[in-house]
């Protein structure tokens, strides 16, 4: 069966990332993507040299930009610029992370593009947001995100240093904001007849991220402490080492229904009568010292003999903390759908799935990345047929 955006039309003008996983993940759900770059190439199509990966292959690029197609064309020239808005005047929806002053300079801003088709769906990510002081400053998501938005800062034990993201953690979070986003908006269309702008930032998408403090902090003016694993006040919701250096989290978050299983687990139910741990206020008080009691207990066992004796507690609620080499051997991911096969000529490729399903309109990947300007003859071909009808 055809993908739930099977007939939808998306134009998309990205780079690097956020735009580019937008798009890629209409794609996945059956569009038409079709991916406008300059001569030189969406400079995504640099992160397999930056990585040191085989020339012949770029997985960050793969991830953004399979199933599309791509026409090169050169925006800076009259010609270019009114083959796009040949692209736009009968798309349904266009993808662009390019910052709002060039699109301005190019002709492609939202007003311009609006006026000659009225049913566009127009999506923008930017990095701080459409108004204010720094509306076109230049951003990627480690800055926007990550540092500007709090996530870092509240990922900082005290006294460390911020930790480093990892690749296109805001930039697909924020994607996929986008990708519902513009999904609302073609339902909107459908009662309306009339297309809109909808925008994120990678700034919002940050603060989003982590809304769970920060909305505690502007309700009470209280920031939520960032915790240390030595005296987290719940020695329930912490991690720990196993006897083989496997680390796991356990996330007992329920103080009062999780204590008696992890008291059985670590074979001390006398814990449960003991009065320093007698309610979750004594447990906070006396966390360091239990903390360690628990470190020196689960040294004893590998993680192996751990999880099965985790698994005769129902209510002890566990996870490893796995490398990309567990997650990749996990029965548990493959059985979630966590791969997906992107076929690539007579093969296919396993790449990891964009993280939604529908059941009633499944998806699948069409084909690999495309190559630079590998579909433009075809793309001005069908502009020429339309033009002749």
């Amino acid at each position: 069966m055809p993908g739930p955006l099977e007939g939808v039309k998306v134009v998309e003008l990205g780079v690097w990332v956020a735009g580019p996983a937008a798009a890629a993940i209409m794609a996945d759900w059956g569009a038409d993507v079709i991916k406008i770059e300059p001569p030189t190439g969406d400079p995504g199509r640099l992160f397999g040299r930056m990585l040191g990966c085989d020339l012949s292959v770029n997985p960050p690029f793969e991830m953004d930009n399979r199933s599309k197609r791509s026409i090169v064309l050169d925006l800076t020239t009259d010609p270019g610029r009114d083959t796009a808005r040949q692209l736009l005047s009968d798309a349904d929806v266009f993808v662009t992370n390019v910052r709002p002053g060039a699109l301005s300079r190019l002709g492609l801003d939202y007003e311009s593009v609006a006026g000659h088709n009225p049913r566009l769906v127009y999506g923008l990510v930017t990095g701080y947001g459409e108004t204010g002081p720094d509306a076109d400053r230049a951003a990627y998501d480690v800055a926007a995100f990550w540092s500007r938005a709090g996530v870092a800062h509240l990922l900082t034990r005290p006294g460390d240093t911020p930790p480093f993201q990892r690749g296109g953690m805001g930039d697909h979070s924020a994607g996929m904001s986008l990708a519902a986003a513009v999904c609302a908006a073609l339902l909107a269309r459908a009662r309306t007849g009339t297309g809109q702008l909808v925008t994120t930032s990678l700034y919002r998408q940050g603060a989003y991220t982590v809304s769970f403090d920060l909305n505690t902090y502007l309700l009470t003016g209280q920031p939520i402490a960032v915790g240390q694993r030595e005296t987290m006040g719940n020695p329930c919701m912490n991690n720990y080492a196993a006897g083989d250096g496997r680390r796991f989290w356990i996330v007992g978050l329920e103080v009062d229904r999780h204590w008696p299983a992890l008291c059985r687990a670590v074979g001390r139910p006398d814990w449960l009568t003991d009065t320093r741990y007698a309610d979750a206020r004594s447990r906070a008080h006396n966390a360091a010292g239990l903390i360690a009691a628990l470190d020196e207990i689960f040294a004893t066992k590998p993680l192996d003999e751990w999880a099965e004796i985790f698994a005769a507690e129902p209510d002890f609620f566990w996870s490893p903390i796995n490398s990309l080499e567990d997650v990749v051997a996990d029965e548990q991911f493959h059985a979630a759908g966590g791969i997906v096969d992107v076929p690539d000529g007579q093969a296919s490729v396993p790449m990891v799935a964009s993280p939604a399903d529908f059941h009633g309109t499944p998806w699948a990947p069409r084909s690999t990345a495309p190559e630079l300007g590998q579909h433009t003859d075809e793309i001005l071909a069908e502009l020429a047929a339309r033009r002749k009808l």
